[in-house]
């Protein structure tokens, strides 16, 4: 999958200072607070909650991807001093891009978008089919900068929150899931999306915070975790219904469901989730319709 055709055709006005490097565990505590405020920045902007309760929040975030060896970060720097960052999740068969965050002060000056291509160069140069990002639907300069570097707008969402739903369906069952599960679950997100996310649910299943759910025995949804940075790919709506009720909270601002599919996101809107922020999933390269149900990640 090459990006070049897209990004090398805008004009790039840059600041010679300004260097982008390989992001280590050190610079995760500044670009910690950069992105709290970058996003809490933009989020009072227009009025939205926040992503981030607090700096510390971000900071775990941060760093938990900048020591991670399935992601490649890097950040932006103009001498001494760090004005943004981005990162690429490698551990899945698609890649996901994100959080891209730019200290306020410094936003629309090219820095967000030199801290994209660097990204997108490393997944050609990875071979990656496709890369994927997710971004707050009211934000409409990161929405003008995605396109213009060759995203396609794929997906609305809307992340919701609200009280556990709490119902269970006869026939049905949810629990953790184990390492056993694996090839069963990447096998239906290669029938629902035509990629698995391996990596990224292993992960998962090592922290403890992935589950399945079963129809009379057999898996039919997985979720790596049914929160703001979990996704999760199901046969069927009520399979998927099956998971989001059985949890017990939504970590983070919220799911993120798909508004074009209706169904779901009515049975959500029904049984106490709001909506508290739009966003778009947009995507380069390989994509194919998605062939069941899902709830895409912040990541993708």
């Amino acid at each position: 999958m090459k990006n070049g055709n897209a990004a090398s055709q805008l004009s790039v006005v840059e600041n010679p200072k300004i260097m982008i490097r390989r992001a280590t565990p050190a610079d995760a505590e500044v670009c910690g607070q950069i992105c709290y405020d970058a996003f809490t920045t933009i989020a009072k902007e227009h009025n939205f909650p926040p992503d981030f309760p607090g700096p510390e929040r971000a900071n775990q975030v941060v760093s938990s991807m900048f020591s991670h060896p399935g992601f490649y970060c890097v950040v932006a720097a103009d001498g001494g001093r760090i004005l943004g960052s981005n990162c690429l999740d490698e551990r899945s068969t698609i890649g996901g891009i994100g959080p891209v965050t730019i200290a306020p002060d410094v936003q629309n000056k090219s820095v967000g978008r030199r801290l994209m291509m660097a990204v997108m160069d490393r997944s050609d140069e990875r071979g990656f089919p496709g890369i994927r990002l997710v971004q707050a639907g009211y934000h409409v300069r990161s929405l003008s900068l995605y396109a213009k570097l060759g995203f396609v707008v794929r997906e609305h969402l809307a992340c919701m929150q609200g009280p556990a739903i709490e119902k269970v369906w006869r026939g049905y069952s949810v629990r953790a899931a184990e390492p056993s599960d694996l090839p069963a679950c990447n096998e239906l997100c290669y029938r629902v999306h035509g990629h698995d996310r391996a990596g990224e649910l292993k992960d998962a299943v090592q922290q403890g915070i992935a589950v399945v759910a079963e129809r009379y025995g057999e898996i039919c949804a997985y979720a790596s975790s049914i929160a703001f940075f979990g996704h999760a790919v199901a046969e069927n709506n009520r399979d998927l219904q099956v998971l989001i009720a059985a949890a017990k909270e939504f970590p983070g601002p919220g799911i993120l469901v798909p508004t074009r599919n209706a169904e779901l996101f009515h049975w959500c809107l029904e049984n106490g989730l709001r909506v508290n922020q739009p966003m778009t999933l947009m995507t380069m390269g390989l994509y194919n319709e998605p062939a069941g149900a899902y709830l895409p990640s912040i990541l993708y």
